[in-house]
């Protein structure tokens, strides 16, 4: 399916708009990287069809030279968007040793929704004859069943809220907000910075001590506007890890910081450089620091606290 790249597309329940760069579904749009979105649309033009790594690079990295690993984030990243799971995949499925094939189904976005046909007035009278008691019954019925479950729900659901007391957030847990790719506008290292993410979630969540919500949870509030405040009450912790990346010549540079969430304070922040050879091998490192500075900050803060 060759689409112009201003067409929007339906790929399953997603309006997908290759020009501005953003998807959307239910009242919520979503920022793609431009990688990724071609990545998308590649996938997408041979819906059905397994699509190759080689073919993958050939198509969407054109002129740039990168290995399949580039190709692996990308489409991790690309799944989490979209909301799919790979074991059980309604968008993206993984072929092995063949490459990966889009399921959903894909055709041209059509506005609203299609209006359904207007019956005959004569159609309408024949029918009113048989069903319009059964019709006035349900439809006196229906409204006081729901108006008699809402005063019910309302009244016990309040109570139990009132007493309900508010939670309060393990002073041992932390969530891991997606790092920025501050490297250029076109956002080149996001699947990068994505990676470093779920890295890092990973390495956190495997302290015993240390509760810390899984990166469904964390991506959810990438690229929305809401303060470290908010996300951590929604999140229920009591620390948020946030960062950035950027990229000089064959140079990241990758910015964390530790931020408590009850003041907003910054209890700890770390910048790291590193040559971009091997970027597995980059993450692995920065998390394994990361993870252990976090450990000695949070283990610190808790022991002034106790005093």
């Amino acid at each position: 399916m060759d689409q112009p790249s201003g067409t929007s597309l339906r790929i399953g329940a997603w309006r997908v708009n290759p020009g501005s760069g953003q998807i959307s579904r239910e009242g919520e749009t979503v920022r793609v990287e431009a990688r990724t979105m071609r990545l998308l649309v590649c996938l997408a033009e041979h819906a059905g069809q397994v699509v190759s790594i080689d073919d993958l690079l050939g198509q969407v990295w054109t002129g740039v030279i990168v290995t399949p690993d580039s190709v692996y984030q990308a489409i991790t990243s690309l799944r989490r968007l979209l909301g799919d799971d790979p074991k059980q995949p309604s968008y993206i499925a993984t072929v092995p040793r063949l490459g990966y094939r889009m399921v959903a189904t894909v055709s041209p976005w059509v506005e609203g929704p299609l209006a359904p046909p207007v019956p005959e007035r004569g159609a309408i009278a024949r029918q009113q004859g048989s069903k319009s008691w059964p019709l006035l019954v349900a439809g006196v019925a229906i409204p006081l069943i729901l108006a008699a479950a809402f005063l019910v729900y309302g009244r016990f659901g309040s109570t139990a809220h009132s007493r309900a007391a508010p939670a309060v957030p393990a002073q041992t847990s932390i969530a891991v907000l997606p790092f920025l790719d501050l490297t250029s506008e076109s956002m080149d290292q996001e699947y990068f910075a994505d990676g470093m993410t779920e890295e890092l979630i990973d390495r956190l969540s495997k302290i015993p001590e240390l509760r810390v919500p899984p990166p469904t949870s964390s991506f959810y509030f990438k690229g929305k506007k809401i303060s470290i405040a908010e996300i951590a009450k929604s999140l229920g912790v009591a620390y948020v890890l946030d960062g950035s990346l950027r990229k000089s010549g064959s140079t990241l540079r990758i910015a964390a910081r530790l931020v408590r969430a009850d003041n907003g304070f910054v209890v700890w922040s770390e910048t790291y450089d590193r040559r971009l050879d091997d970027i597995l091998k980059i993450q692995d490192d920065i998390a394994g620091e990361v993870t252990n500075a976090l450990r000695q900050s949070i283990d610190g803060r808790q022991s002034t606290d106790a005093k």
